[in-house]
C-alpha cells in the first residue's frame, strides 16, 4: 500500500496525439482540495463531520467511517480520495463488483502493518458496497469497529435497503445530492481554462455549453465526459492545412455529435418544463400511448429529474385512471420507488411501464371528482354532528351521552350490509358524491354501488 495516488500530475487538452495516454478529463479534474469541490455545502461545511474527517482532525471525529450515498457524479469517490490524503494516511480502493471477502481480509492485514509498523491509518474506499453481500459486509466489522480502518463507502442506492444495520451504526450517514445547473456549469468553466483540463485551447460557446448542463443532470463526471468527447469532435473539424485558432470554439453541433443525439429543445427551469409535463399527463388522460412515450422520451433527454416524473405519472394513475384500472396505481407507486432505488438510464425502462399502463388503461375520474365534491360540501359549511349510533364508545361517559347506542354492526347482517344512516343529517338522502362509470373494472363497481345504495336505503 503507498499514499493516495497523485493522478494530476499529467497536463495537457485531453485531444490530439499527446493528450491520448493521459488519464479522462473527469479524472484530471478531480479536485485535489475542499475548494474545488463544487456543491454539497451543506454536508461540507466548517466543523461538519465529512469535513472534519477530511481535514484529518484529531480524536474520534477524524477517524470515523463514512457511508456516502448519492446519484453518479455527485463527488463520492473525490471525497474518498480527499480523505486519504489527510496526514499521510494509507489507501486502498475496492470495487464491491469483483472484490470479495478475501480482498477486505487481505486490506485488513495490510492496515494492521501500517499501523503497527509505521503508525499509519488506512483508508478503505469501496465503490458500489450495495453490491455487497451480509457476509462480505460482516468482513469488514471488526476493522470498523476497532478503527483499523476508516472506511468511506459510496452507494447509489439507500443505504438503509442496501447496507446491514451493524455497519451503519458504526458509519455517518452522508447524503450527496445532485449538482446544481450553475455548479456544472462552473465544473465546465474551470474544465475549459485549468492546465490540467483543457488549458484554454477551446471556448465553449453559450448554447453549447447549455447543452452539456441539461445532459449532465447534475453529473459532473457526465458533464466532463461530454466536454472531453465534444472537444474532439471540434478537433477533427479543423481541417487538414487549416491554421486552429487560440481557443478552437465547441459548438452546439459538436455537443449533439459527441452525445450522439439532437439537443432537446426544453428548459427545464422555464415554460416548456410546465408544458412538456403537462402534455405527458392529458396524452396519458387521452390514451395516445405513443404521444405519452414521446413527451416522456423528451424530459428524460432534457435531463428532467426521473422522480419528478414519476410522481406525476402517480397522480395520473389516481386521477385519471383510478377506478377504472386500480392496478395502474400499483404499477405507478412500484414505478416511483423503483426509480429511486436504480436511477438513470434504466429509470427510463420503468418510467415507460408505468406511462403505457396509464396510456391504455380504462379511464375514470369518478374517485377524483367525489373527493373534490365532498371536500367542497365541508368547506361550504355543510356535514352536521356525526349520527350518535356511529360515535365511539370505548371511553369513558361515551355510553352516558348515547354513544355507539343502536349501532349495528355490518358483519351480522345479511351480504355484511347493515341498513342504517352513516351520513350526517344535513346529507343525508341528498348526496351522491361516488358516480361510478360504465369503463373498465369500475363497470363492475357501478353495478354493485347501485345495489348497495338500495340495502343502505340511499
Amino acid at each position: 500500500m503507498s499514499d493516495a495516488p497523485d493522478l494530476f500530475a499529467a497536463a495537457g487538452n485531453g485531444t490530439g496525439d499527446a493528450g491520448a495516454t493521459l488519464p479522462p478529463l473527469a479524472v484530471r479534474m478531480r479536485p485535489q482540495t475542499l475548494a474545488e469541490v463544487r456543491g454539497q455545502g451543506d454536508i461540507l461545511k466548517p466543523g461538519s463531520p465529512l469535513r472534519r474527517l477530511v481535514e484529518g482532525a484529531s480524536g474520534t471525529a477524524g477517524s470515523l467511517s463514512a457511508i456516502l450515498w448519492g446519484p453518479p457524479g455527485t463527488g463520492k469517490t473525490t471525497l474518498a480520495h480527499l480523505v486519504a490524503r489527510a496526514s499521510g494516511r494509507e489507501f486502498v480502493e475496492l470495487s464491491a463488483v469483483t472484490a470479495g471477502v478475501k480482498d477486505v481480509r487481505a486490506v485488513m492485514e495490510g492496515a494492521a502493518r501500517a499501523r503497527d509498523l509505521y503508525g499509519r491509518q488506512t483508508v478503505l474506499f469501496l465503490d458500489e458496497i450495495h453490491r455487497f453481500t451480509k457476509a462480505q459486509q460482516d468482513a469488514l466489522l471488526p476493522g470498523v469497529e476497532n478503527r483499523l480502518v476508516i472506511l468511506v463507502a459510496a452507494t447509489t442506492e439507500n443505504p438503509s435497503f442496501s447496507v446491514i444495520s451493524p455497519l451503519l451504526s458504526r458509519s455517518m450517514l452522508i447524503t450527496l445530492t445532485a449538482l446544481s445547473d450553475d455548479e456544472i456549469g462552473e465544473v465546465i468553466e474551470a474544465a475549459v481554462a485549468d492546465e490540467r483540463g483543457l488549458g484554454g485551447a477551446y471556448a465553449v460557446e453559450p448554447d453549447a455549453a447549455a447543452y452539456v448542463i441539461r445532459v449532465a443532470g447534475g453529473d459532473a463526471r457526465r458533464a466532463l465526459t461530454t466536454l472531453e468527447a465534444a472537444a474532439g469532435v471540434a478537433d477533427d473539424g479543423v481541417a487538414v492545412g487549416e491554421d486552429r485558432p487560440d481557443a478552437l470554439p465547441i459548438t452546439l453541433a459538436d455537443v449533439e455529435r459527441a452525445v450522439a443525439h439532437a439537443a432537446v429543445r426544453y428548459d427545464r427551469a422555464g415554460d416548456q418544463h410546465y408544458d412538456v409535463a403537462s402534455a405527458l399527463i392529458k396524452s396519458m388522460r387521452g390514451s395516445d400511448v405513443d404521444a405519452a412515450l414521446h413527451y416522456l422520451a423528451r424530459m428524460l433527454e432534457a435531463g428532467e429529474d426521473p422522480r419528478f416524473i414519476a410522481r406525476r405519472i402517480v397522480i395520473s394513475a389516481s386521477e385519471d385512471v383510478g377506478m377504472g384500472d386500480p392496478t395502474a396505481l400499483q404499477t405507478a407507486v412500484a414505478a416511483m420507488h423503483a426509480v429511486a432505488q436504480i436511477g438513470m438510464p434504466e429509470a427510463r425502462i420503468i418510467l415507460a411501464q408505468a406511462v403505457v399502463h396509464n396510456a391504455l388503461a380504462p379511464k375514470s375520474n369518478a374517485a377524483y371528482l367525489g373527493i373534490n365534491e365532498a371536500i367542497a360540501d365541508i368547506r361550504s359549511g355543510k356535514g352536521g354532528v356525526v349520527p350518535a349510533h356511529l360515535r365511539g364508545s370505548s371511553y369513558a361517559g361515551a355510553e352516558r351521552i348515547g354513544g355507539g347506542v343502536g349501532y349495528v354492526y355490518a358483519h351480522d347482517e345479511p351480504e355484511a350490509v347493515a341498513a342504517q344512516q352513516y351520513l350526517p343529517d344535513d346529507l343525508h338522502g341528498r348526496t351522491d358524491y361516488y358516480r361510478p362509470t360504465d369503463r373498465g373494472f369500475e363497470a363492475r363497481l357501478q353495478e354493485r354501488w347501485t345495489w348497495l345504495k338500495g340495502r343502505l336505503g340511499r
